[in-house]
């Protein structure tokens, strides 16, 4: 079975936001350094031992420009020639073998399923993963039934893509 979906371009606004959420969600274990810190600054401070009130704004600048520095990256994305094909419109047929993304009738590329490094299934959209900033967004809207959402859900079951 191949599933055929309607045209879809991924815009540059929404890839940078699906690029931070997934961010923030694989690297939350990185705020309990600066947190820690506070905490730790925090109990001393109201001990008396010591008093430093300084890293407070030194962990928030931390955590802003941690931040600020994937934004640029994700923004950076959607400039450079190489990811052009990111954000062009694609009709895809999906099958067991692999994802074809066809420009028209005769342009298009072809994506093995060993490229892909990992998926999420999430209320409105599948995310397939081949880096951290490079992804295949697939919302059920693309889909022509329900049937094609579950075959693909099955399809990156059984390449044990999907968590």
């Amino acid at each position: 079975m191949i599933i055929k979906t309607k045209r879809y371009k991924l815009e540059n606004k929404t890839y940078i936001n699906l690029a931070m959420r997934h961010l923030l969600r694989t690297q939350w274990r990185w705020a309990a350094v600066p947190v820690g810190i506070l905490l730790l600054n925090l109990v001393l401070n109201l001990t008396g031992v010591y008093a430093n009130w300084w890293i407070y704004l030194v962990a928030l600048l931390v955590v802003v420009g941690y931040l600020l520095f994937w934004f640029i990256q994700f923004t950076g994305v959607t400039q450079l020639e190489q990811s052009k094909p990111m954000f062009q419109k694609f009709i895809y047929e999906i099958d067991s073998r692999q994802i074809l993304m066809k420009l028209n009738t005769k342009e298009g590329m072809q994506l093995k399923w060993e490229n892909i490094k990992g998926a999420v299934k999430e209320k409105e959209h599948f995310l397939l993963f081949f880096s951290r900033v490079q992804f295949l967004h697939l919302p059920f809207t693309i889909f022509n039934s329900e049937n094609d959402i579950r075959f693909l859900e099955s399809i990156l079951k059984r390449k044990n893509l999907l968590k």
